[in-house]
């Protein structure tokens, strides 16, 4: 009865959000906290992002919460992003997640994802010249991710974020919600778990604004001398609400050691605000040792210079390696890294590590 329910509602989800949402170029720009469209995990990031009907562990938060069930007990990743290089602009980004429960039905992990703009000099009307010291804008958002298991093909998961953006004196916060769900099974008939399929809702959550004393002014009424505090009010925004829908299939060059294993992954993203995105990638896996991942990201006129409307230009690639230690064959540390080329700078660079209990 479980996995009737539950394939029922992954049948509806993907109707209704099928039929409900559509990509809407007109309204790019009008969305707020863009930051949350912006993978920082160096593993996902290597193949675009395609895998998210199988990522597993903490990553998933980025992309289908339902996936952080995937570990084997304890998980504590670190990455640190080189976005847009050339920018001094940098993200780091930490998580971890968790397996509870008696039976390990469950799991659950935190994510924490900040950006480093440096230090910006402070600029007046009467002082453009600057004099005036420095500032670091802060972008933070933290994610807080449940996952549970109803069986061992169906898998649900939900992230609760909250968002902040602030300068000095002046600061927006928001709360997002994330949903999603993931099936395994196997379409060649065998009791595998080579084929998965997911789906996801993501940035669901209130309009945001900014407030503070850096929107208040000095005036006077009309007429008179008497010095006013006048505050000004920014205008609210809506957050970058999207769809995701993959697929993923496993391919074994060698049925009986499973050594090596080449993995086929796409996923289609409705954005509210922008273009749709169609991501697909490729995974060459040698055991759980060496990975070699490479991905290409398209959306509308994306491979024309004069059209295109995202600073990416849709190829990617990467790689990780785990070492095993410890007298448990589950643990390992590894290391990860992917490039993702851009139309300007000279692309975004991510490095990761990972610890895996």
């Amino acid at each position: 009865m479980k996995t009737f329910l539950s394939l029922l509602i992954v049948g509806i989800s993907v109707i209704t959000t099928t039929i409900t949402f559509a990509g809407n170029p007109d309204r790019a720009g009008q969305a707020g906290a863009t930051e949350l469209l912006i993978n920082p995990w160096a593993r996902s990031s290597g193949w675009a992002g395609a895998n998210s009907a199988s990522i597993f562990g903490i990553e998933a938060e980025r992309f289908n919460p339902a996936g952080i069930f995937g570990i084997p007990n304890t998980e504590l990743v670190f990455s640190r992003t080189n976005w847009l290089s050339g920018t001094d602009i940098f993200i780091n980004t930490f998580g971890l997640a968790q397996k509870i429960g008696k039976e390990k039905t469950n799991a659950i992990g935190i994510s924490i994802m900040s950006f480093d703009f440096g230090d910006i000099p402070i600029t007046t009307v009467n002082q453009p010249d600057g004099g005036l010291g420095t500032y670091s804008p802060s972008f933070v958002n933290i994610g807080i991710v449940y996952s549970h298991m109803f069986s061992n093909r169906i898998r649900a998961g939900l992230t609760f974020r909250i968002i902040s953006e602030a300068i000095p004196d002046v600061k927006a916060t928001g709360i997002a919600i994330d949903a999603g769900l993931q099936y395994i099974t196997d379409i060649s008939g065998k009791d595998e778990e080579r084929s998965k399929f997911g789906i996801s809702l993501r940035n669901v959550g209130t309009p945001m604004n900014f407030n503070g004393d850096g929107l208040s002014r000095r005036g006077s009424f009309e007429g008179t001398d008497y010095p006013l505090s006048v505050n000004s009010k920014s205008a609210s925004f809506e957050l970058p609400t999207l769809i995701n829908i993959g697929i993923s299939q496993d391919f074994y060059l060698n049925n009986t050691t499973k050594y090596n294993r080449i993995t086929f992954a796409g996923t289609f993203t409705s954005n509210s605000f922008s273009n749709d995105q169609f991501n697909v990638g490729l995974e060459y896996g040698l055991k759980n040792y060496l990975m070699l991942r490479g991905g290409l990201s398209y959306q509308k006129d994306v491979f024309d210079a004069e059209k295109r409307v995202d600073i990416y230009t849709g190829p990617c690639a990467g790689f990780s390696l785990n070492l095993p230690f410890g007298k448990e064959k589950n643990k390992t540390f590894g290391v990860d890294y992917s490039f993702r080329a851009t139309a300007h700078f000279n692309g975004t660079h991510s490095f990761g590590a990972r610890l895996i209990l």
